[in-house]
């Protein structure tokens, strides 16, 4: 351990160590939600479960393994503003017009933010953030409509949004090319394409620090079935709005991670921001419907993340730009920052019950990157 001026830092190991310590020794078990009911992909309903058991009890199957090391007490939705569980059906879909010769336009309109938000138990972060939330707003358009995006800076410091996609120069979001400054507003313009799990942060320099402090967001663009014949079905599925796409369960999950201290090393590590959010309450998941995760990874300071699936396997489809899995029938996937996909898989079947999902680098999990299925028979 390095010291500076004779203080001495605290690493990330250490601070998880003095937290359970703070906690009495004692850590909070997951528990199965129970109750809980999904209209669609409404899922901002979810109760919150049953109450704690005795901590010295023998570990039930949510509780087990990795479940035995969490935060002990609860984020709430109210004062941060926003809530990790509608955020995973949370998506954005702008407002609808036509321009002049005929074409879909889709405009969405976001602003900067500087606001504190709660990421643990009493656990606050200073972040810029992206309407007030992190990660922004999940956007989704359709292949080929023109995009029109908003973008007003109400923060403290100069900000962007660069478009993971296919567009002009002028449209890049980085400096010379759609950076603007506190008080300033810019519109980006571009066609939707192509289809795929995408994302879009803020490309202001410091990059690492304003990617870090909360400016990202998922950025999905649906295939048009009529540009994919060959793979119609497929393209349907993933198309919002269809009989098809209803079929399935989709969630947007953004891995990220939270350096507290500012010494360039995380502290907590997440999905949707909050740690151990879907520990505590467990995403319900009908086993009779296909999953589908638009996962995302915008941690900082670190070189990978990934994604774990337990008791299951799936196929992936590297940055969604295909109709075709481009892994399939596995049960881990990595990730470099900035990297994405599209996870689906079925519990069909499997029997009901709580089934673990989190990082397989085993620091993220303990610090906070690890959730439960809650697979019911409905």
């Amino acid at each position: 351990m390095q010291q500076e001026n004779r203080t001495e830092i605290v690493s990330r190991r250490r601070m998880l160590i003095a937290g359970l310590a703070a906690a009495g020794g004692t850590v909070a078990l997951a528990t199965a939600a129970a109750g809980q009911s999904m209209q669609g992909h409404d899922m901002a309903a979810m109760a919150a479960g049953p109450a704690p058991v005795d901590p010295y009890a023998a570990p039930s199957a949510a509780g087990g393994a990795h479940g035995q090391m969490m935060t002990v007490g609860r984020v709430s939705p109210e004062a941060n503003g926003f809530d990790p569980t509608p955020m995973l059906t949370d998506w954005d879909l702008g407002t609808v017009s036509t321009t002049e010769d005929g074409r879909v336009l889709r405009t969405f309109e976001i602003e900067a933010i500087d606001k504190e938000i709660e990421i643990a138990p009493g656990v606050t972060f200073p972040a810029w953030t992206f309407n007030g939330r992190v990660p922004g707003p999940a956007l989704r358009a359709k292949e080929g409509e023109r995009l029109r995006i908003i973008f007003r800076n109400y923060g403290s410091h100069p900000h962007s949004m660069h478009f993971h996609g296919i567009h002009s120069w002028r449209m890049d979001g980085v400096p010379g090319a759609g950076l603007i400054n506190p008080g300033e507003e810019f519109i980006y313009e571009f066609d939707a394409k192509p289809f795929g799990c995408h994302l879009y942060h803020c490309h202001a320099l410091p990059l690492k620090r304003h990617m870090h402090k909360g400016m990202y967001g998922a950025f999905v663009i649906d295939p048009d079935p009529a540009l994919h014949p060959q793979f119609a079905d497929v393209a349907k599925s993933r198309l919002l709005g269809t009989a098809e796409n209803a079929a399935w369960q989709e969630l947007v999950m953004v891995m990220n991670a939270f350096d507290t201290n500012f010494d360039g090393e995380n502290e907590f590590y997440a999905v949707n921001t909050v740690a151990y959010a879907y520990s505590h309450q467990p995403i319900r998941i009908e086993k009779s419907r296909p999953v589908r995760i638009y996962l995302i990874n915008a941690t900082e300071f670190d070189p990978i993340n990934s994604f774990h699936l337990h008791a299951n396997f799936f196929d992936y489809f590297d940055t969604g730009t295909t109709l075709t899995p481009t892994l399939r029938s596995v049960d881990l996937i990595m990730q470099c920052q900035a990297q994405r996909g599209i996870i689906e898989f079925s519990y069909a079947d499997h029997e009901a019950g709580p089934y673990m999902f989190h990082a397989h680098q085993a620091e993220f999990t303990e610090l906070g990157w690890m959730g439960m299925f809650d697979v019911v028979e409905a």
